[in-house]
Formats: structure tokens, C-alpha cells, sequence
């Protein structure tokens, strides 16, 4: 890739890099903060338990699992994610062969499972585990379970053991059921439901049925396994997908690296079966981050020793001042990747400005300006604002007194101890008396690099792709301001080959098929935005052209988020008009008036959760809740669901709008500061309800890098 600068990679560039990740192997470091305990091993659904059946326990904190199987016609690929140390989310596709019910040979579905861990495995007491499986699609794979897990090694025993038992409800209970304890009545699957609406009417009804099972660990690499399975199979051997003989199943697992486990298996007395497991955690990263050291700084002569140098003479022009502060910066910050934006001074205090090229946390930003400031400042001057930009937003002052810095960096627990006598501020839109970098506008930038365009769960092709090069150009006169636009040439693919939209609502977002067959040549983006602070606490956007590759118009926001606070409050409107299949300079005749009212909140430890009531793109009206986990090293996994007044009926397959969101740092994968970040977003199915206009440069992820909570998370990077 050629560029001047580059700073997000999207879509598909994100899956494939975290496709290649299992295949590099971890490095060890003996210094690893992020010690990660023992993963179970995945079942055929992709997560922890036997070979088809739940175990009762949990990941990692913080893991992420790929499983991939196949069995008598069934293909299954989990996405799996333990977003707390006690509850785990996993996301499911299936295609099932020979199923010839509506028009089918191939049946394909979507499902969710949840899982709950209620008690961690002790001495005498088993791990415990309580799940929803397919908790809201179309029921096919619907039911719940309660399993305990115990662990056994010593005494003689070769390798571990681990006995897993437990009772099943719906599709986890309809072999061996032993009665009904919480009703009899529920509703099983029917073909050609819609699905996507979770089903509390059947929630532990009906039949339960005991399933249990042994995991042998033999060896560090090789593992055995045999269950009894309460699952009949009753979908799929009604209609001839396969033969069951059995409620055995049996398999020999084998550990390939760190992130991967492979297994061949027997099933159900007729099948034999594959299933590959892939783990990844966030906490640990494919290469350690290698930041190089960071420059000395000589420590400041007592005041007794050298009264002269505290006297404040060389401030008396601060204009002067500041002005050879800023010149004496500049090369020290440029040679760390930061680019200083002002600077002013005045004989006891320094205030600098300026943005992070490199570094994924602030925070270690923070720490290379403050020794570079501590290496060209007179000893009078004691009290350091620092304050980092983003696109020309002022994001906030972190202040702290030069004698602590001084005194604190080889102190035990030096980043506490700095982080209490710190403090995070809300800052002037503007610096007053500050001299500015005069060498930064106007500033051009552009790359030209690979793009990789996906569609997921086409009913004829799970996947499908474009691949093609993109040239993206920016040019910004002033602070705050930008023009910027990004084109695409398409050099193969097949999402135009997709399926055409069934949708009765205002096809906002279903045409995705036009518009891959629109042309191969198109201008994905193109439009001049300013951003800019209203007080030290609002903060405000205004984006006007073709804002992306299905809509263009007018786009403006506020937000306020004070630097402290956990919570943010936003208003956006906007105007958008649907362009013209060939994403050149033209419009449809559709427009529609859109926006919304948005709240923001950090729960702490990396939790954050957003929600955003208003107007979609079909005209309809209603709220998207989003929950994510961001991770300090720039990792994101997150989740969404939208509600609008359009029925499911009217909505269609899926019922409603919900995805699944991730964003990777780069530096995980390479192991050197890099601020670039790859992101997707995983939909189980796109329709036009809930569809939300997709403007460049939402201020509220820009913004909160540089607060509080986001620097207090990373602070130990201070000293990096």
C-alpha cells in the first residue's frame, strides 16, 4: 500500500486478517501481564462442552472462539464471544443439505445462544453453566440447558479428566426425556418462519432429557471424547438428511497450535464428522507491542542549587516564549509520530497541543509529550497542560505538576500514583496567546490500496465478495475542516449475482444487488465536512455530499460530552437522497428527512452503551440499543438491535434489525504502535427497517479516546 497517511481499514480487510490470525502462532513473552487460563474444548455448535453437547463451563475472559463442523449434511460456523467472565453470546449459520421443504435443497439459518455461568468450578463444587440456544431465530436448534462440569487429574490418572452432565429442554431434550417439571406445551419449529424474535413462551417447557459425557486429555495435544446425546435429530431425520442409530457420539481431538484444535468424530451410530476450533483473546496479542523506548530527560537542579534557573526571566515575552517552546517541540515530537499543534508558556506553566499518529492509547502519547517537555522547559516552569487534538477537536487537558513526573517514574506503582495526582479537564475550544505550528495547513493527503467488499447469507451463497483497488484523497485548508472522497474499481466479485430485494418498505439498504451491478467504477465517497467546539463541553459537525455508496445529502451533530463524565448526549438530523445505481454524481427520486437523539455511557471496564431513538431511512420511527466491550489495547466486540414501528410481518426475514460489530487494532497482529484499526459489521440478514444513514466522522467515537475513562484505562501507558 501507498500512503501518506492512513487510519481505518474496514469490511472485509477485518475478516480476512482475523481468518489468518489462528494461523500465526502467539508469541510467548515471560512478562505477560495478560496471563490467560486453559480454554475448553468447543462442541460441533461452537461452543465449550463435548462433541454435540453443553458442558458447564466458560472461556477465557474476553474470548473469542470460530468453530467449524460438519456432519451428515450439516455444516455449522459459531461465532462465540465471552463478554464477561460469566456470560457468553455466540452467533450461528447453518446450511443443511438434502432438506427439500419450500423450495430448498439447502437449508439455511441464522440463530443466537446465550449462556450464563452461575458457579465457577472448586474443589468439591463443579462449574455450572445455564444456556439459551437459538434463543431467537427461527427455533430449529431452540433449547436450554443446565450442565455442571468437574475436573479430575492425579492419583495415577494419565493426562485430565473432565465428566460433564446435565438436562436439556426443546431440541437438547427430545431424545431420553424424563418428564415435564415446568409444562408441557411447546411449540416446535415450523418451516419457513421468519424468525428473530426471542421465544419466552417455550423457554423450559416441555420435556427434559439427561445428556452427559467424558472429556479425556491424554496429552498436551491429543484429547478423547465420548457423550450421550439427548438431541433426536427429529427435523432432519424426518426428512431423510440423515439416519440416527444412536445416542452415542465419539472423537479424537487434536491440539495444532495455541489458537487451533482440530477433531474427527463418530455420531449418532452413522456419521462420521469434522469440527475445527479456533480461540483468539483480545488480552493477548499475535506479537508483543514493541514501542521504542522513550527519550530521557534530565531532572531539574533543586531550587537552593540554582536559584537562577527558577527566576522566570527568559519568560518575560510570553510571545517570544512560546514561540521557542514550539520550535524546540517540534522535532522531538514529530521523531515519537506526534505532530505538535500549539504551544504557549508563561514562566511556571506550559500548555501544549497536539496529534497522535501512532499510538492506539492516548495515554502513552500523553507520556512521550510530557518527557519531551520536560527535556526543552526551563526548570521554573512546573505545571504541564497537555492536550491532544483529533481532526481539530480539542478533546481535554490532562494536567500534572513536572516535580511529580520527576518523582514518580521509578516509584512502585508509579502509574497510580501519577494518575492521583493528575487530573482530566474539560479545555477552550481555542488556546489563547498560543503560537501555532505554521507548517500544518494546508494538508493533503492519499492512499491507494486494496478494498475487499463483502455480503454475507445470500439463501444461494453464504458469501459473497467484491475485490478491487480504492484511491482515497483528503484535503484540509483549515483546522476542523476536510474534504475527502474515496474511489473504488471493482476487479472481481460476485455480490451482483445476489438475489433482488423482497421487500415491501423503501428499499434504503436491500438494493445492495443494483448497486454491485451498477458499474464497476464508482465514487464511494465524496464530501466536505467541518467539525469544531462550541464550549469547553459541545462539540459540533456539519458533512454535506455523497456520504456513502447508497445515500448522499446533508448531515449535522452536536454532542456534549464533558472530559469527566461518564455519560454523552447527542442530536443529529440529516437529509439524505438514495443515489443512482451506478454511484456516480446522480440521485434517485427518493428523500427522506432523518435523525436522532442519542445517549452515551461508560460503564467502566470497558463496557460502554449507546442508545438512539429517531428516524430511519425507510421513514420508520423507533430505537437502536448497542452494548459493546472495548479492550485497552483498541480491541471492540459489540452487539446491536433495532425496534422500529414496522411489524415483523412488514420487516421480513429476521424480524427486526440487530448485528454484530468488531474492531482490531493492527498493532495486535503486528506487535509495533500503529493507530490504524480494522472494523466489520456481521448482519444475519440486511432489510431496508431500522437502517440507519451512515455519515463519516461521528464525533462521539473521536471524542471519548481522549477522556477520561479512555486514558484512565490505559494510564500505565503513560510511562511506555
Amino acid at each position: 500500500m501507498i500512503a501518506r497517511r492512513v487510519r481505518n481499514w474496514t469490511g472485509g480487510t477485518a475478516c480476512a486478517a482475523l481468518l489468518c490470525a489462528p494461523f500465526v502462532t502467539y508469541a510467548q513473552d515471560p512478562q505477560d501481564v495478560f496471563a490467560i487460563p486453559d480454554a475448553p474444548t468447543l462442541t460441533f455448535y461452537g461452543t465449550p462442552g463435548l462433541i454435540d453437547m453443553p458442558s458447564g463451563e466458560a472461556m477465557p475472559d474476553g474470548q473469542f472462539a470460530i468453530g467449524i463442523s460438519n456432519f451428515g449434511g450439516t455444516t455449522r460456523t459459531t461465532l462465540s464471544f465471552q463478554a464477561t467472565p460469566r456470560i457468553s453470546a455466540s452467533f450461528r449459520y447453518v446450511g443443511i443439505q438434502n432438506w427439500n421443504d419450500n423450495g430448498f435443497s439447502t437449508y439455511r439459518d441464522r440463530s443466537f445462544d446465550v449462556r450464563f455461568l452461575l458457579n465457577r468450578e472448586s474443589r468439591y463444587l463443579p462449574s455450572l453453566t445455564l444456556g439459551l440456544q437459538d434463543f431467537a431465530g427461527t427455533g430449529i436448534y431452540a433449547g436450554e440447558f443446565i450442565a455442571a462440569t468437574k475436573n479430575f487429574s492425579g492419583g495415577g490418572l494419565r493426562g485430565k479428566l473432565k465428566v460433564t452432565g446435565g438436562l436439556g429442554w426443546g431440541r437438547l431434550g427430545s431424545s431420553g426425556g424424563i418428564g415435564s417439571p415446568f409444562g408441557s406445551t411447546r411449540p416446535g419449529f415450523q418451516a419457513g418462519d421468519t424468525g428473530g424474535e426471542p421465544g419466552f413462551d417455550q423457554w423450559f417447557r416441555g420435556e427434559v432429557a439427561p445428556f452427559g459425557g467424558v472429556e479425556w486429555q491424554v496429552s498436551d495435544s491429543l484429547g478423547l471424547k465420548a457423550e450421550y446425546s439427548s438431541d433426536a435429530y427429529n427435523p432432519e431425520t424426518s426428512r431423510g438428511v440423515f439416519t440416527r442409530k444412536s445416542r452415542f457420539n465419539f472423537g479424537a481431538e487434536y491440539q495444532v497450535s495455541d489458537a487451533v484444535r482440530l477433531g474427527a468424530y463418530y455420531l449418532y451410530g452413522s456419521e462420521l464428522g469434522v469440527n475445527v476450533q479456533v480461540q483468539l483473546n483480545p488480552k493477548r496479542p499475535l506479537s508483543p507491542l514493541r514501542t521504542a523506548a522513550p527519550r530521557p530527560y534530565d531532572i531539574r537542579p533543586s531550587r537552593s542549587s540554582a536559584p537562577e534557573a527558577y527566576s522566570g526571566e527568559w519568560a518575560k515575552s510570553e510571545s517570544v516564549a512560546s514561540t521557542a517552546v514550539r520550535d524546540a517541540l517540534i522535532p522531538l515530537l514529530e521523531a515519537d509520530g506526534l505532530t505538535l499543534i500549539e504551544a504557549q508558556t508563561t514562566a511556571k506553566t506550559t500548555e501544549v497541543r497536539f496529534s497522535n499518529y501512532r499510538y492506539p492509547a492516548t495515554s502513552v502519547a500523553v507520556g512521550r509529550v510530557a518527557r519531551a517537555m520536560a527535556r526543552v522547559l526551563p526548570a521554573s516552569v512546573d505545571t504541564f497542560r497537555i492536550v491532544p487534538i483529533e481532526d481539530g477537536l480539542a478533546q481535554s487537558v490532562v494536567v500534572f505538576r513536572r516535580s511529580d513526573l520527576e518523582r514518580l517514574e521509578v516509584a512502585p506503582n508509579a502509574s497510580d500514583a501519577l494518575l492521583a495526582v493528575s487530573s482530566v479537564d474539560d479545555v477552550a475550544p481555542s488556546l489563547a496567546g498560543g503560537v501555532e505550528n505554521e507548517d500544518l495547513y494546508p494538508d493533503f493527503a492519499w492512499s491507494i490500496g486494496p478494498y475487499l467488499a463483502q455480503s454475507y447469507f445470500d439463501p444461494d451463497e453464504p458469501i459473497r465478495a467484491d475485490a478491487g483497488i480504492r484511491f482515497n484523497l483528503s484535503y484540509s485548508p483549515a483546522p476542523g475542516w476536510i474534504v475527502a472522497g474515496e474511489l473504488r474499481h471493482r476487479l472481481v466479485g460476485n455480490i451482483s449475482d445476489g438475489r433482488t430485494s423482497d421487500s415491501v418498505l423503501p428499499h434504503v439498504r436491500s438494493d445492495a444487488v443494483l448497486y454491485a451491478q451498477g458499474g464497476d467504477t464508482t465514487i464511494n465517497q465524496l464530501y466536505v465536512a467541518r467539525q469544531w467546539k462550541l464550549t469547553p463541553e459541545i462539540y459540533a459537525r456539519v458533512t454535506g455530499g455523497y456520504l456513502e455508496s447508497m445515500f448522499g445529502g446533508v448531515s449535522s451533530e452536536v454532542l456534549w460530552k464533558p472530559a469527566a463524565s461518564r455519560l454523552a448526549i447527542g442530536v443529529e438530523a440529516n437529509y439524505a437522497m438514495q443515489r443512482d445505481f451506478d454511484q456516480r454524481l446522480g440521485f434517485q427520486d427518493y428523500s427522506v428527512a432523518t435523525g436522532h437523539a442519542s445517549a452515551y455511557y461508560e460503564f467502566g471496564s470497558g463496557y460502554t452503551g449507546q442508545l438512539d431513538v429517531g428516524r430511519y431511512l425507510a421513514g420508520d420511527v423507533g430505537a437502536t440499543v448497542t452494548l459493546a466491550r472495548e479492550f485497552a489495547n483498541g480491541w471492540k466486540v459489540g452487539g446491536y438491535f433495532t425496534l422500529t414501528d414496522v411489524s415483523s410481518e412488514d420487516f421480513g426475514e429476521g424480524s427486526f434489525d440487530k448485528g454484530i460489530t468488531f474492531t482490531v487494532p493492527v498493532s495486535w497482529f503486528l506487535g509495533k504502535s500503529e493507530k490504524q484499526k480494522l472494523s466489520t459489521t456481521i448482519q444475519p440478514v440486511t432489510r431496508d427497517g431500522g437502517a440507519r444513514l451512515k455519515v463519516p466522522g461521528r464525533l462521539y467515537n473521536q471524542v471519548r479516546q481522549g477522556h477520561s475513562q479512555a486514558l484512565e484505562n490505559t494510564w500505565s501507558g503513560v510511562w511506555e
